[in-house]
Order: C-alpha cells, then sequence, then structure tokens
C-alpha cells in the first residue's frame, strides 16, 4: 500500500469497510469525512463537526477561509442541530453557513458561538453550553462532555486558546482557536452515540455514559496510550466508527488521504480485540443502525 493512500486499497481488505444497512433503521448515520456525521431517524436531523468545504494546504495557510455553499446544499439540505466540537476551522468553518441554510440551531461552547455571531448567526439560533446540561432537540436528548484537545502536531496542541469576541470573517486559520472542547452524548430515545471528535479526554466525564455507537478520533490512538481500549472500557460500544483519519484538505469527492502517521488496520484490530465492531465508513458513506435486541 502506498503510504497515505485511501484505507481499503492495497493490502487493507474491502471488508475492513463495513456497513451495517438494516431496512428499516431506527438511527441513520452518515460520515462526511474529518470529525463530521449526520445523524438522523424520522423525527430529527443532528449534524456534528460538517466540514466539507476542505480547503488546500496554500488556502488554508495564506488566505481567509470561505466556506463551500454548494455543497454544503447538496450533501446537508435538511438539519434541526449542528453541534460543534470545538473551535478549530476545520469542525466550526461550515457550521454557521449550515445553520443560515436549514435554519437549524448552533450548539457548542463560548468560542463556538463568537464563531456564529461573527459569521451573522442571530441570537435564537445559537445555544451556548459548556457541557454537564442536558439540551432537548426534539424528542432526542444531547449533553456535551467536557473535554480536552490532544498534542497532535508535534507534540504540541494546534491553534491553542479561546476566542472571546467575534473573529473576522471570513476567517483566517490561526482566528479560530479551538475553545471549550466538548464530546457530546446523544441519545435518540433508541441508540447513544458519543461523539469524540479530538485525540484526547477526560475519563471522568465519559464514565456511566454508555453508548451503542461511538465516533472515535483516529488520531488520538498514537498520541494517548491505551486510547481505544479505555474508550472501550467507559463507555461499553457495540460499534466504534473512526473518523478524523483523513486529511482535511483533500477535497470531498477526491479519493481521501490518510493522515500521516495514522494506523487504521491497527486501529481496526485493536476495536476487534476488545469485542466491538469496527464501522470503517467511506467518506458520504452511511450506517443504518436498529437497537439491541433483547433477550
Amino acid at each position: 500500500m502506498s503510504r497515505g493512500r485511501l484505507p481499503g486499497l492495497g493490502n487493507i481488505n474491502k471488508t475492513d469497510y463495513y456497513e451495517l444497512l438494516d431496512p428499516q433503521p431506527e438511527l441513520t448515520l452518515t460520515y462526511l469525512g474529518t470529525a463530521g456525521f449526520i445523524l438522523h431517524d424520522e423525527s430529527r436531523c443532528v449534524v456534528l463537526d460538517p466540514f466539507l468545504t476542505r480547503t488546500p494546504l496554500m488556502t488554508t495557510l495564506f488566505r481567509r477561509l470561505i466556506p463551500h455553499a454548494d455543497l454544503l446544499r447538496q450533501h446537508i439540505p435538511h438539519a434541526d442541530e449542528v453541534l460543534v466540537g470545538h473551535a478549530h476551522y476545520d469542525h466550526v468553518l461550515d457550521a454557521p453557513l449550515l445553520c443560515q441554510q436549514t435554519g437549524a440551531r448552533l450548539v457548542g461552547s463560548p468560542a463556538v458561538m463568537q464563531v456564529g455571531r461573527a459569521a451573522g448567526l442571530p441570537d435564537h439560533q445559537l445555544c451556548c453550553t459548556e457541557g454537564l446540561e442536558d439540551i432537548a432537540c426534539g424528542t432526542w436528548t444531547v449533553r456535551g462532555l467536557p473535554s480536552r484537545h490532544g498534542k497532535a502536531i508535534l507534540g504540541k496542541i494546534p491553534f491553542p486558546g479561546d476566542i472571546t469576541e467575534p473573529p473576522p470573517w471570513p476567517p483566517r486559520v490561526h482566528e479560530l482557536r479551538h475553545g471549550q472542547v466538548l464530546n457530546w452524548w446523544v441519545d435518540t430515545g433508541s441508540l447513544r452515540v458519543v461523539h469524540i471528535d479530538s485525540a484526547d479526554f477526560i475519563p471522568e466525564h465519559l464514565q456511566g455514559m454508555q453508548a451503542d455507537v461511538v465516533c472515535l478520533c483516529a488520531v488520538g490512538r498514537q498520541y494517548r496510550p491505551g486510547y481505544v481500549r479505555e474508550v472501550v472500557e467507559l463507555l461499553q460500544p457495540r460499534y466504534i466508527l473512526p473518523c478524523h483519519w483523513d486529511t482535511m484538505m483533500t477535497p470531498l469527492h477526491d479519493e481521501p488521504q490518510v493522515l500521516p502517521g495514522v494506523d487504521l488496520p491497527g486501529m481496526l484490530d485493536e476495536i476487534r480485540a476488545l469485542g466491538v465492531q469496527p464501522l470503517l465508513t467511506p467518506i458520504l458513506g452511511q450506517q443504518r443502525l436498529k437497537r439491541a435486541a433483547t433477550a
């Protein structure tokens, strides 16, 4: 396998791409690439960390970042809530425009709210949380779980710090500091999903938050010892969907590239060894899930 190519090519068996396509799903998850997901059932559509714009490297480093409106309309035509785990550009950039297009609420930390204000969202579309509180989303319940950002670049946290006033808009990449980091616990009434969008977490805030599905940042495995094992022990999931394994600078419809240092085959093997089913999902691929049958 050539270094950094699409998982599933070369010596990664195509069966590593595992789709659960129940004909009568109680929850459908769509992977958007990076840390992004759409969760929806018949009553609700919640989007997490959407980033379809995926600006090229030179644009990211040297220009102001403009969300790609057409891609958002094409792939996310409807949303009720948009949850953002932290305010780095590859998590928050597209969220305000998606809220403008769909009328969704933007849910996130005070830093995320400042980004929403910068982009022109009105107060009634802003839902600020510092975590540890239940937020009603129709019949669903969402809770932010305080977390921390991983030291993901040369042992350091990229663009650390907070956003305490609306940044310039459109922003430059360094103007979107991470602010408070939140994982998300989403209870649809049928299934529970935990979304971990960074390479670290705070164990005490995952303790007791059982999940059927964990959307888990693949980068964390190379920086935090016991990352996958501890998540499984704390959350007891049936399924883990690896995310944030792809470079966020490859255009959405091009062949994705794996981030340097991410060992997807090793991660999948470790998940299986822990008794959990990994669901490696292609970008824009879906998982259609039902709750576990009870005895």
